[in-house]
């Protein structure tokens, strides 16, 4: 299996988990305080998410990487 067909087929799974999931969340870190031996931190989850045209686009460019012929020499 070459390169193409694996960056093909990467791209029709992640093209289908973004329609599934509809995005995804992380957690970011946006203050830290030390208060003599206490320290607080402030813990924000932020949520991307991915637009469905997207996830449609990646499937099709995977699809359509699957259906060119690879060139043998």
């Amino acid at each position: 299996m070459n390169a193409l067909r694996i960056a093909a087929l990467v791209l029709i799974v992640a093209g289908i988990l973004a329609l599934v999931y509809r995005g995804f969340d992380y957690t970011k870190e946006k203050h830290e305080t030390k208060l003599g031996p206490m320290e607080f931190t402030v813990k924000d989850q932020e949520h991307v998410e991915v637009p469905t045209w997207l996830g449609i686009g990646a499937i099709g460019v995977g699809v359509v990487l699957l259906l060119v012929p690879s060139r043998k020499r």
